[in-house]
């Protein structure tokens, strides 16, 4: 008999890291082995499910960098280190880092939580320099209050060239203003064909951000989104996430923007 996709099975809380008053990083024991960008299913019984980005993994476990903005995540940060939460997956597809990524220029735009479904790739690239003719980070945050992924963040900086930002104030180690006013001071017309770039973020974001690389010399299909919204089953099966034939959830969470900018993103 076929197992149930549909099924969470239960996982212990390894360790938490609160990095502000509303966004953790929960370390959860799996031996799963989700890819670049991919997603689970998180819940609590009774509660509810939701999607969250992987945003880390190991021997023996998976991290997940949450925002607590709902009744399912308010259950989850109410859990401790040695509680039980419910996953199911990894679902989606992901970042194409072997195929399209490793040889050549990335840059990766990001804000705040959406980090986090950058951050395994990131790694990849830090740890392995030799794969990539450059990598270029990003990340913003609203303030100092917000800033996640801070020891990343400084650990990066030794192999990646990080372009930190906050948008209205300016302190040490971080530059004021939206990623979009950052985005010239990356040689992207220097690149010729032999570059990626990856937008994470609110659709919004994918929209502006957008614009500004293509302006700077960026090609449409030179450019991947990961769009996680409405997701409710994550394999294809409710209909939740569908907008005209394309499933969120099985299609994405990573698009080219070429092929998705008329129909995910205003």
């Amino acid at each position: 008999m076929a197992d149930n996709i549909l099924i969470p099975e239960p996982h212990r809380i390894i360790s938490i890291q609160k990095h502000t008053k509303t966004e953790y990083t929960f370390r959860v024991s799996s031996d799963a082995t989700p890819s670049y960008g991919q997603f689970f299913m998180l819940s609590i019984p009774k509660v509810g499910e939701a999607p969250i980005s992987c945003s880390g993994r190991g021997d023996g476990w998976v991290e997940f960098t949450i925002r607590n903005t709902g009744m399912v995540t308010n259950a989850i940060f109410d859990l401790t280190i040695g509680g039980t939460i419910f996953l199911r997956g990894p679902y989606g597809n992901h970042f194409p880092v072997e195929e399209e990524f490793e040889g050549k220029h990335l840059l990766v735009i990001c804000g705040g939580t959406a980090m986090a479904p950058v951050l395994i790739m990131l790694n990849h690239f830090y740890e392995n320099p030799q794969l990539a003719k450059s990598v270029h980070l990003i990340c913003g945050f609203k303030d100092h209050n917000a800033i996640l992924f801070k020891d990343e963040i400084e650990k990066f900086r030794d192999r990646i060239n990080v372009i930190a930002t906050l948008d209205t104030e300016s302190i040490e180690g971080y530059e004021e203003g939206m990623v979009t006013a950052h985005i010239s001071k990356i040689p992207i017309s220097t690149w010729q064909d032999d570059y990626n770039i990856v937008i994470v973020g609110p659709p919004i974001m994918f929209k502006f951000a957008s614009a500004e690389c293509i302006k700077n010399g960026a090609q449409e299909d030179k450019i991947w989104v990961s769009y996680e919204r409405k997701m409710s089953c994550g394999c294809g099966k409710c209909g939740h996430c569908k907008i005209g034939d394309t499933y969120v959830c099985i299609d994405g969470p990573v698009f080219n923007y070429a092929q998705v900018k008329d129909k995910l993103i205003d």
